[in-house]
């Protein structure tokens, strides 16, 4: 009778592929599935795709039967072979912008900077603005601000605005603010400020969001074909880097034009597009329903709003002040009551809702205003970089995600310490204990605050250590490579709600993974940095090809 039975479930399976089309089959690998435990996946050798999914996972022989005429067969050589990077955090537009723009990213010193200004004013149209950013003064050796009077040595008159990597403060010059209305005299906006020297004069520094909005509100907007430009380059980053899904920060502009993309099919990328949590309700169920909800390229997702800034920029807002700048706790971006108001709306309405949260008093805010909605709406503290250990708890019981970004950490360890104090800093970017705690954990980059590399979230996430290997931040919160995996995979798909289709390599789920050149789970934390994409593979699509260090693949 079991013999029957046994019969009887091949010749149905047999029955079910032989109805379903095979495009391709990858084989003879080292892929791991993510079904199973994050840290004892599932391995098998091939996987077969049909249309946008995956049909089949198993050993060589076995799928190997599935192959039907005009089937492609792809030998992988024994590479390895994982679901996709699903950035949780990103902005998209922005990054191409920036390359578009004065990229400063990577300057060594304010003379690098100014020469990069001084080579783009020399290439600008009259009257055109000087636009990017990307630099960083904590990276330099006196770590000083950049200042107006600097940017009008060398940008010929032009009208300069240049942001940090942050994105929270931004440099402007004379031309700027003069075109802007700014003076000395001009009231610091709720949430804001311009900076003063000692003498009442401005710096040019402007920091945060209603500050910023002063100055940026006389830049001519970029037109659809421009946008389309920076997008095309920032989806080509992504791919080459192994990114097959993205949680996006955009304007809505940007996302019409993610629209046209997918309609001449050269979205390599899926997205899932926050929308602004300070936009009438009325607007934001207007932009939610432009989009098929169930159009797995690309659709609305959650309402993204800020509670404070940036540690890098001291506008992070903390619950004392900053250990190296005593009269600074940062900045708070809302009034409490107001702020739980709005989420509650928002909430009825029907939105899962995200904030961005650095400091211990923008994540209690944001966990006040969080708790008027209920945990199966997977509500999201962005960053959550500095959080009271008893605050762990309450993400918990709220059912909130902690998407966070693990590559920060190289780039903060350098001040992170001297920023917040040891207490504070021991239970910072704490990775583990909130994963210890039961709190769901989304992975991303922050791109372009971050390179979109997934390698170097992945390799702060195992070490908790810098790039070179010599200086570490309290590695009791680093975690295993398989929770990292995870956590930049099906945690991030959790986040989004997109994990009943999308983080594993198993039949009905989509076709999304890459293909490395060197496994992940096996080598020395030094050599994940090394790691090089041999091809990346969205909706069952090759949309990037590479080769490795010491590889002849492909």
């Amino acid at each position: 009778m079991r013999r029957t039975l046994t019969l009887c479930w091949l010749l149905a399976a047999a029955h079910l592929f032989a109805a379903t089309r095979v495009d391709t089959i990858y084989y003879h690998g080292n892929v791991i599935t993510g079904v199973g435990l994050p840290t004892t996946p599932e391995r098998v050798a091939a996987i077969a795709v049909g249309g946008h999914e995956i049909v089949a996972a198993g050993d060589d022989a076995t799928v190997l039967q599935l192959k039907q005429p005009g089937t492609k067969l792809v030998d992988l050589k024994g590479a390895f072979v994982m679901p996709g990077f699903n950035d949780a955090h990103v902005h998209l537009a922005s990054a191409g912008q920036t390359k578009l723009g004065v990229d400063l990213n990577g300057c060594s010193e304010l003379a690098d900077m100014l020469s990069r200004v001084s080579a783009a004013a020399k290439q600008a149209l009259p009257g055109q603005w000087l636009l990017g950013g990307g630099w960083d003064h904590t990276l330099w050796a006196n770590q000083t601000l950049p200042t107006r009077q600097d940017l009008d040595r060398v940008s010929g008159g032009h009208p300069a605005l240049l942001t940090r990597v942050d994105g929270h403060i931004a440099v402007a010059n004379s031309t700027a603010l003069g075109i802007a209305g700014v003076t000395r005299q001009t009231p610091n906006p709720a949430g804001g400020q311009f900076d003063h020297d000692a003498s009442g004069d401005l710096t040019g520094i402007v920091r945060e969001a209603s500050a910023l909005d002063l100055v940026q509100g006389h830049i001519p907007p970029p037109g659809p074909e421009l946008r389309r430009r920076a997008i095309l380059l920032a989806l080509k980053d992504a791919a080459a880097h192994g990114v097959t899904s993205v949680q996006d920060n955009s304007d809505w502009e940007d996302f019409l034009v993610y629209q046209q993309l997918e309609r001449e099919e050269l979205l390599t990328v899926r997205i899932s597009e926050w929308l602004r949590f300070d936009d009438p309700v009325d607007l934001l169920l207007q932009h939610k329903a432009a989009q098929p909800a169930d159009d797995r390229m690309l659709h609305t997702g959650m309402l993204k709003g800020f509670m404070d800034g940036s540690l890098g920029s001291r506008t992070a807002a903390l619950l004392s002040p900053y250990a190296d700048d005593p009269a600074n706790s940062g900045l708070a971006r809302y009034e409490q009551t107001r702020l739980n108001a709005m989420t509650k709306e928002r909430a009825a309405a029907g939105f899962q809702i995200g904030f961005h949260a650095i400091g211990d008093r923008g994540v209690e805010m944001a966990l006040d205003a969080l708790s008027n909605s209920g945990p199966a709406m997977r509500n999201r503290i962005e960053h959550s970089q500095v959080v009271e250990p008893e605050d762990i708890q309450r993400y918990k019981s709220l059912g909130i995600v902690a998407s966070m970004q693990p590559s920060h950490l190289l780039t903060d360890m350098n001040w992170a310490g001297a920023r917040l104090g040891p207490r504070r800093a021991r239970f910072a970017y704490a990775w583990k204990a909130f994963l210890d705690a039961g709190v769901p954990l989304a992975f991303g980059t922050d791109y372009p605050v971050e390179p979109i590399t997934p390698f170097r979230g992945v390799y702060a996430g195992v070490t908790r250590a810098n790039e070179a290997g010599d200086k570490s931040y309290f590695t009791q919160d680093k975690l295993r490579i398989g929770e990292v995996l995870f956590a930049y995979t099906q945690g991030s798909a959790y986040a989004e709600f997109s994990d009943l289709y999308k983080g594993r390599l198993a039949p009905g789920y989509v076709a999304d993974f890459v293909v490395l050149d060197r496994d992940l789970t096996a080598i020395p934390a030094s050599e994940i940095l090394k790691t090089r994409v041999l091809r990346t593979v969205v909706d069952g699509k090759t949309v990037y090809e590479g080769t490795g260090e010491n590889s002849s693949f492909f």
